[in-house]
């Protein structure tokens, strides 16, 4: 299968202070690989030398076929990246904020397109509102249909999910599949679990500077001892509580 991503001995430093210490990792084609690691681990690092926005200080990366180093502008072209925090013009409606970004790529349509990504996204009952107005799932989502604007083969998510509640969690993932489901090719950076869990199809863990671990989920659960059965009194949640005694009152009620 065809690599989006190739990273052979990636070094970085900050000050003398080693950040990425001899990271290795490849991404195929219409996967999404999930880049795992706690605070400080190094994946925005990763990240941004991988986007052009840092120079590696040793090792080599190439991105659709290009090196990161000597072509960059190739780089930059076929690839989108959605930063940690949602960057939309809060000013600007949903569908203003598509449209410049349409215009800015040169794209000879662009009302069409903001129009076709706010119903992918399903923003367009929202389109006319201003970005302000949106709750952080929907800006999320607001964030990443821009980034598809041009429709680039690499998507690269920095801790996506990141301040967002439960529910607009949720609606992150589900964006992410369907853009993986799409042949778009998503690296994604998180320190949450569930998240790695939920979405990749490959995980690696960076840690201190090195991915001491990568492969499919299941490649990593056979890593570690089978899991044992244990029987344990099991105590019940607050919510079985609330529905038990609701229940024993509606049947007094009757």
């Amino acid at each position: 299968m065809e690599k989006t991503i190739e990273v052979k001995g990636l070094r970085k430093s900050f000050k003398n202070v080693e950040v990425l210490t001899g990271v290795d990792f490849e991404v195929r084609a219409g996967s999404i690989f999930a880049l795992l690691g706690s605070n400080g681990a190094g994946k925005t690092t990763t990240v941004k030398i991988l986007t052009t926005l840092l120079k590696p200080d040793g090792g080599t990366a190439t991105v659709n076929g290009f090196d990161v180093v000597s072509k960059p502008d190739h780089v930059r072209q076929s690839i989108s990246l959605t930063g940690q925090f949602a960057a939309v013009d809060e000013i600007l409606t949903g569908r203003e904020n598509l449209v410049m970004i349409a215009k800015l790529r040169h794209i000879s349509d662009p009302r069409q397109v903001a129009d076709d990504l706010l119903k992918r996204f399903g923003l367009t009952e929202a389109a006319d509102r201003r970005a302000l107005t949106y709750s952080g799932g929907m800006r999320r989502r607001l964030d990443i249909a821009m980034s598809l604007v041009g429709k680039p083969r690499l998507i690269f998510l920095d801790e996506p999910t990141t301040g967002l509640d439960p529910e607009g969690r949720l609606e992150v993932w589900k964006v992410v599949k369907e853009l993986a489901g799409s042949g778009t090719t998503v690296l994604l950076t998180t320190q949450y679990l569930d998240e790695a869990e939920q979405l990749a199809d490959r995980i690696a863990i960076l840690h201190q500077g090195k991915i001491i671990a990568s492969g499919t989920l299941a490649e990593l659960k056979s890593l570690f001892p089978p899991a044992k059965v244990e029987y344990v009194e099991k105590q019940p949640s607050l919510e079985e509580i609330f529905l038990a005694i609701i229940g024993k009152k509606e049947a007094k009620v009757n």
